[in-house]
């Protein structure tokens, strides 16, 4: 028997799992700010990723990789999160949110606009 897909598979899920928290905590305590961070691991992880023959330990930090650089969009998107008041504020960051539209999405592509809304304003 191989188990390399499901050892692969229980990694993604953790390694997601593992992000959820970070972004949250990391967007409550530094904001935006530390982007770049999540970048930078990103692209290593995945860099190193290319030069492990191991083809489970090179797909885990290929995962681990990836799921850094989605963090990035996350990172942004909890702060939208915040401001529509679905997760707490920092108080000491009190000046870096505005309050949004209820009815504005997440979804960069649609620059703010929500793809449920019956009409254009």
């Amino acid at each position: 028997m191989y188990f390399t897909g499901i050892i692969i598979a229980i990694s993604t899920f953790l390694i997601i799992g593992f992000f959820h928290p970070i972004v949250i905590k990391a967007e409550y305590y530094t904001g935006t700010r530390l982007w770049w961070v999540f970048l930078l691991v990103g692209v290593l992880s995945m860099g190193v990723a290319l030069f492990i023959e191991n083809a489970a330990v090179s797909a885990i930090i290929g995962v681990f990789g990836a799921s850094s650089l989605w963090g990035i969009g996350e990172l942004f998107s909890q702060k939208k999160r915040v401001e529509k008041g679905w997760f707490p504020m920092n108080p000491k960051r009190k000046d870096d949110y505005h309050p949004i539209d209820k009815d504005e999405t997440l979804c960069p592509v649609h620059h703010g606009k929500t793809i449920y809304r019956a009409h254009e304003d």
